[in-house]
């Protein structure tokens, strides 16, 4: 890491309530389940997976005056996370329910709180973060009309104040409902650009992985592919092409995996990895995820 080495992580701070089905869902009756309530949200989880490679972070966000949103606030501090998180009274704090199942999940959420998130409290926290070195956004931030503001002001201050920035696209179905070419307009010039497999395809098409990084390195100065199983791509405006292997783990849960994959990926970036390396340690804090239930380090 450079002397300014805190990263600021701008997004969502969720409740999971987190269903690890038995079987197919049986629709109109009863499934069994593992059912576990726990903290969750793409920001907060890639926030909480970089405290725990012992880099300083800060969470930007927002959160109801609610029970869950002091339980959501006070887990990440324990965990190392420095939460800058604001409290709205008379909004919820947003709640997934997360169904899973053979390696798939699906997702039903109320956004809640974070869509008061503001342009004016991201440029307070850049402000009370002085050795911030480095801004990584949720793209769920951008891609709600309500939030659109701070995800456009985080990515815009950041670069006033010469930090580095990345983007993890969040997901294909609200990517496709927004538009390949808004998004792509919104995160131009962005320093990285993380998507999977099925939002690659929203974006660039249905090309081959490293086709559609290519393509979607037009927009971002570097792009990574997760390809799941498959593994991952980098490919980078200076034409350097890494591909990386997936571990081989037994799968109980891939809630929160690709947000494992980008803490590891970015602490290791930024600490001056080639992406060779950055994606083998992206891989193995994503094979760790998934071998448990939750979107979270253990403790």
């Amino acid at each position: 890491m450079n002397r300014r080495s805190r990263i600021l992580v701008v997004g969502d701070v969720i409740t999971d309530v987190v269903a690890v089905l038995s079987g197919p869902l049986a629709t109109g009756s009863d499934t069994a389940a593992e059912i576990r309530f726990s903290g969750g949200g793409q920001a907060a989880n890639t926030a909480a997976w970089i405290a725990a490679q012992g880099v300083d972070v800060t969470l930007v966000g927002a959160v109801g005056d609610d029970e869950a949103g002091r339980d959501r606030v006070a887990e990440l501090t324990r965990t190392g996370v420095d939460c800058a998180v604001e409290r709205h009274e008379g909004y919820p704090t947003g709640t997934v329910i997360v169904l899973t199942t053979d390696g798939e999940r699906t997702m039903v959420s109320q956004r809640g709180a974070n869509l008061r998130l503001s342009a004016a409290h991201v440029d307070r926290a850049l402000a009370g973060a002085p050795d911030a070195g480095h801004l990584h956004l949720s793209a769920y931030t951008l891609l709600d009309a309500a939030s659109r503001g701070a995800g456009l002001r985080a990515l815009a201050a950041a670069r006033e104040r010469g930090l580095t920035t990345s983007v993890d696209a969040a997901s294909a179905a609200p990517l496709r409902r927004v538009g390949a070419a808004a998004f792509l307009t919104w995160i131009r010039d962005v320093d990285l650009l993380l998507v999977n497999t099925d939002e690659a395809t929203v974006l660039a098409g249905g090309l081959d992985p490293g086709a559609q990084a290519r393509a979607l390195s037009a927009a971002a100065r570097r792009v990574v592919v997760k390809r799941g199983a498959a593994g991952a791509v980098w490919v980078d405006r200076d034409a350097t092409v890494s591909v990386a292997a997936a571990r081989r783990v037994a799968v109980v849960d891939v809630t929160g995996a690709g947000d494992a994959f980008a803490a590891g990926l970015l602490t290791a970036w930024l600490a001056g990895a080639d992406p060779r390396a950055a994606l083998d340690r992206a891989a193995d804090l994503g094979a760790t995820a998934v071998a448990t239930v939750g979107a979270r380090p253990t403790p």
